[in-house]
């Protein structure tokens, strides 16, 4: 498989640290608020590479944190009159609800910075030995200049870096908040403000920088050196330059073989942002579109690409969506009805196509996950099956195409069986539900019951006959 690195900036054969086993780092989110579309992009994209190596029979320690302190929990703590654990914790919650909803595998281990600061201490407490860090009133900064290659990620010069902030430094010194050795030192340990959470620490009360935090955090549950760091490229500077920096100069090996970077999202164009008003979170989306259906639109695009979240694009991925459900739909109706008998010369060809097509199919995703191809590979099985097997088809044929769109639709995320999943007598059952609502005049509970129906792609009429229903 070949992954491009941002690192070195082309593509590299992947070859794992150990034989067999990989080890994966992705950035998660700040828990204040629920997820938006760019949030979903990487948690999509960096599944579907852990689903395509766990068919590829790696077995994956696939690693992705919550930051649950930090300014914004904070904020939102305060407006609310609760604790910042109350914030982390209901978000967190939030989150593996989208992340169930959008067909995110539950990561290996989810760990939380507020539960590993005794190894954050640790890590400050060896960079301060080593010469990398220092103390002033409280704050423990890194010194930048002393990790000789620092801007290797981002191709940055440091420099460049200083001269451009020349403004902005020399505001902090005449503020008297100039107390860094060097403009770039960026911060380890802060020390406490009045209402906020804070830890015991060697440098008096307080809480750990964000960049830190993942670098303990991948040392503790994956190792000193990481397979693939992965993440939104907003992230390659400062974040993860910061955490290189860090994690290299204290445990002195290399932090990660192979960087990861998924592409922008724009809203009909434009940058996505609350300022705009075209800030989508995922629960906004849900109830205009089926997730399965926003899974499969970031899927089509390549992961370095901009994406461009548009109506009608979404609206042509439901179609396409549609399609590929249709092809499997007709596929299982035919396997219950098909005969079990050998395969006619006909049938043994496009047996053997279906078999070429599954080659094509792991190129497209082992040429640095271009799950675009491999859709349009999907489309292209689609296409064969819906014109050679039938329920006149030997049954071998029929349980051969249906199985097979059915594992590569499975390695994008896409549940391919989720007409069965949703079964006709629980929307049935929540039908009932509704009319007995409205007739005792709970019309709140009838129209949550509508809009739960809407965002699994059922559309409820009423007629005189009663309450018809079908799938968008």
């Amino acid at each position: 498989m070949k992954i491009y690195n941002t690192m070195t900036r082309k593509k590299e054969d992947f070859v794992p640290i150990r034989d067999g086993k990989v080890g994966i780092y992705v950035c998660g989110p700040t828990v204040y608020d629920y997820i938006h579309m760019g949030n979903a992009r990487p948690m999509i994209v960096f599944d579907t590479l852990r689903r395509y190596l766990l068919y590829k029979g790696y077995d994956v320690n696939y690693v992705s944190n919550f930051t649950d302190v930090d300014d914004k929990i904070i904020k939102r703590a305060i407006e609310e009159g609760v604790t910042s654990s109350e914030i982390s914790e209901r978000y967190i919650e939030e989150v593996m609800q989208d992340m169930k909803d959008l067909n995110v595998m539950e990561a290996t281990t989810h760990p939380k910075a507020t539960e590993e600061i005794p190894d954050m201490i640790a890590m400050i407490e060896t960079l301060i030995e080593k010469g990398h860090a220092y103390e002033v009133n409280g704050t423990v900064y890194f010194r930048t200049r002393s990790f000789k290659d620092y801007g290797k990620l981002s191709k940055k010069n440091i420099d460049d870096l200083e001269a451009g902030h020349r403004d902005e430094k020399h505001a902090l010194k005449v503020s008297g908040e100039g107390e860094k050795e060097d403009f770039l030192d960026f911060v380890l340990w802060k020390p406490k403000k009045e209402g906020e959470p804070f830890w015991e620490s060697p440098w008096g009360d307080g809480r750990p920088g964000w960049h830190l935090e993942c670098s303990v955090m991948s040392k503790k549950y994956i190792g000193d050196i990481i397979d693939i760091h992965a993440g939104g490229e907003d992230l390659i500077f400062p974040h993860h330059e910061n955490e290189i920096a860090q994690s290299e100069a204290a445990n002195d090996v290399e932090f990660a073989r192979y960087w990861m970077h998924n592409g922008f999202l724009k809203i009909d164009g434009e940058k996505m942002s609350k300022s705009l008003g075209n800030f989508f979170t995922i629960r906004d989306i849900g109830k205009k579109y089926p997730l399965q259906v926003i899974r499969f639109f970031i899927l089509s695009a390549h992961y370095r690409s901009p994406l461009n979240f548009a109506d009608t694009l979404v609206d042509s991925s439901k179609a396409s969506l549609d399609r590929i459900l249709t092809a499997v739909s007709r596929l299982e109706d035919a396997l219950a009805v098909a005969t079990d008998r050998d395969l006619t010369e006909e049938e043994k060809e496009v047996k053997a196509r279906l078999a070429e097509y599954v080659t094509k199919y792991e190129n497209a995703m082992e040429d640095d996950l271009n799950t675009a191809d491999a859709i349009s590979v999907i489309f292209e099985m689609v296409k064969l099956t819906n014109s050679s097997v039938t329920a006149d088809s030997a049954k071998s044929l029929v349980q051969e195409a249906f199985t097979t769109i059915g594992k590569l639709c499975d390695i994008l995320g896409i549940i391919t069986k989720v007409e069965a999943e949703i079964l006709d007598s629980n929307i049935e059952a929540l039908i009932e539900e509704r009319q007995a609502a409205r007739k005792a005049k709970n019309f709140a509970r009838a129209d949550e019951i509508r809009d739960t129906l809407a965002a699994q792609g059922i559309i409820l009429e009423d007629t005189r006959e009663g309450v018809k229903w079908k799938r968008a």
